[in-house]
């Protein structure tokens, strides 16, 4: 993105606040190959990522769609699971993409959409925007560019694509159609299961010359990044918009890149991190356990909001529990103790269904003598280590030592 770290969500947001419309071309090197007969599983090198894996997936494909009542698209990152040589399985969550394949489903038609592989960073990253319905992420990615991305019309619908993709692949999402989806490694490092998902009838397949695949790896770091950086900074300020205390927002690497929250404020009353927890949890429904720290805690190191839960929190006062709610319905701890169908499938309104917890790890702001004031060494933070370590024992010497 060309900037620091320490202002990479606010970034983000801006690009998200300021979209810029996308720019119509005529021609692209996304459609330099075309494809119309085509078997999809030996045209494309789709692998089977992990062990129990019920075969080859997609799983770095935007899948771009448009309204069916209003034509304006949506980009989303879907797993698709390949079936045959033209047909797909597509697992699609109760959000937006859900939202226009309903509406297609109930005016009984069906839904176009392209599934396109290998884009740049900045476009991957735009495409998990949390959004509102009906707005572009393209229009976001060409706001994180500095520029207009240039989007061209597939050849067998109307959605319009980056024309700088490596592989689109164009098809449609027939209604009332359902096939096998499943069991599949995701994001929790556990395998969902297999049930009975949308299917993506494969039109043409179109290519840049020598086209590159991409792939994402489930569970590892590039996918749990591209999970939590736009989540954070929607969810960031989504929460300054209450409370202008808030400093900084971290959804840690151990919580998968979406459950475990971390929130860094400037305390001024006692009772606003429990405010803050409560707006949390409304942010964004996979959040799940929320930690509160002051603005002497990174929220970025582990280790730092360990010592808070473990030296200024106490249950009794500073925990707050939500049963009941909804949260991730790829988040295997809810299916404990649940009922099943015929299938031993969990019944879609119960999916996700998961308790939510606070805490409170902030020091209060009147306290007695020194007991919240944190030990340090005096003249400690003017000391560069690193610095002197080389002073005394240059890298050189060690790159050039034989």
């Amino acid at each position: 993105m060309g900037v620091d770290e320490s202002v990479l969500l606010d970034s983000f947001r801006a690009a998200a606040d300021n979209p810029l419309p996308c720019r119509l071309v005529k021609e692209a090197p996304c459609q330099e190959v075309v494809h119309k007969e085509i078997d999809i599983r030996t045209l494309l090198p789709i692998p089977t990522h992990s062990e129990h894996d019920s075969g080859p997936y997609i799983t770095a494909g935007l899948v771009i769609a448009r309204n069916p009542k209003t034509g304006i698209q949506n980009v989303s990152i879907n797993r698709i699971q390949v079936n045959s040589k033209d047909r797909m399985a597509i697992l699609i969550l109760p959000r937006h993409l859900h939202a226009f394949q309903q509406a297609a489903e109930e005016l009984n038609q069906d839904l176009p959409v392209a599934v396109v592989i290998g884009v740049d960073p900045l476009t991957l990253l735009a495409s998990q925007a949390i959004a509102p319905i009906d707005f572009d992420e393209l229009e976001i990615a060409g706001a994180l560019h500095g520029e207009a991305l240039e989007v061209i019309a597939c050849l067998t619908n109307q959605v319009l694509v980056p024309a700088n993709a490596e592989i689109v692949i164009e098809g449609h999402i027939p209604p009332k159609v359902r096939e096998l989806e499943g069991p599949f490694g995701e994001y929790p490092k556990y395998y969902s299961s297999q049930e009975k998902r949308q299917v993506i009838v494969v039109d043409a397949v179109t290519h840049r010359q020598d086209p590159i695949f991409h792939t994402i790896v489930p569970a590892e770091l590039e996918h749990l990044l591209l999970g939590s950086i736009p989540r954070e900074a929607t969810i960031l300020s989504y929460l300054r918009r209450s409370f202008p205390g808030v400093l900084d927002v971290h959804l840690s690497l151990g919580g998968v890149g979406r459950y475990h929250l971390y929130i860094q404020i400037k305390k001024t009353h006692e009772g606003i991190p429990k405010n803050i927890i409560a707006g949390a949890f409304g942010s964004h429904y996979d959040v799940k356990h929320v930690v509160v720290v002051d603005e002497d805690v990174d929220v970025h190191d582990p280790i730092q909001v360990e010592w808070a839960i473990a030296t200024r929190f106490q249950a009794k006062r500073d925990l707050v529990v939500i049963n009941d709610v909804q949260g991730s319905v790829l988040d295997p701890s809810t299916t404990i103790g649940l009922p099943v169908d015929e299938n031993g499938v969990i019944p879609s309104h119960l999916q996700g269904m998961s308790s939510k917890v606070g805490f409170d790890a902030t020091k209060p702001l009147v306290y007695e003598g020194h007991v919240f004031t944190k030990v340090k060494i005096p003249g400690e933070d003017d000391v560069n280590l690193e610095q002197i370590l080389d002073s005394k024992f240059p890298l050189s010497s060690f790159f050039n030592s034989k």
